[in-house]
């Protein structure tokens, strides 16, 4: 965390990692970053939509994070990959280590394009405690989380809770406010934000300089207090 080299949104959480570990590059323009999670058991209709989100943002030059879980997150890295965009995939194991197995050629893709990042030792397995762990770093990552389809107990309706801990934007689409009470919840008394297009989406994300000058402050104090 006191590398120059941390990223700039992750500095600004109060429970960030201290070390990360990945493959592939970690790059300045990854400060405008947007999370795109949903559930592993996705509707043919929910998979469209992160993929075709995901896609826009990249043609933006959004960097856009997720989980490389089945599902959403699989949908979200092909999406922008397809549309030559940078994709970051936060793991719930170490970065020698693919959860689910089928995933491991999509990981060396998004390796190539961007990075694959884990705070976990290289070797690790997954664990019970180890995705919601993953969740904080993958909303310290963003600027902002999008959550596509999510179901009460879901993984991403967690990070929508973290997200919003760490002071970061919440975006839920539209359909999913119309499915589940609690994202109708988020919006009307939590602050998140119903959405139904990337224009949204870009319209909340902070200006790049001003995110690493709160970064620069964030380093300079911990070096002050250590």
């Amino acid at each position: 965390m006191l590398d120059e080299h941390y990223p700039a949104n992750l500095r600004l959480i109060p429970n960030l990692p201290p070390f990360l570990f990945y493959r592939g590059a970690l790059a300045e323009e990854d400060v405008s970053s947007v999370a795109v999670v949903g559930t592993r058991s996705a509707s043919g209709a929910g998979l469209e939509r992160a993929a075709r989100l995901s896609g826009l943002l990249a043609r933006h030059h959004v960097t856009v994070i997720s989980g490389l879980a089945r599902g959403i997150d699989t949908a979200a890295h092909q999406g922008t990959l397809d549309r030559g965009g940078r994709t970051i995939a936060v793991l719930g194991t170490g970065i020698t280590r693919c959860y689910p197995a089928e995933n491991r050629d999509l990981a060396d893709r998004i390796a190539q394009a961007g990075a694959v990042v884990s705070q976990f030792w290289p070797t690790r397995s997954p664990g019970r405690d180890t995705f919601p762990r993953r969740n904080v770093v993958m909303s310290g990552l963003s600027q902002g989380t999008v959550v596509i389809e999510a179901g009460q107990t879901s993984g991403a309706k967690m990070q929508a809770r973290l997200a919003l801990e760490h002071g970061k934007t919440v975006f839920l689409v539209n359909s999913l406010v119309t499915d589940q009470e609690w994202a109708r919840e988020y919006v009307a008394g939590r602050g998140a934000i119903a959405i139904g297009g990337v224009d949204e989406v870009l319209g909340h994300l902070a200006a790049p300089d001003r995110v690493r000058q709160k970064a620069r402050q964030q380093q300079q104090l911990s070096l002050t207090l250590l």
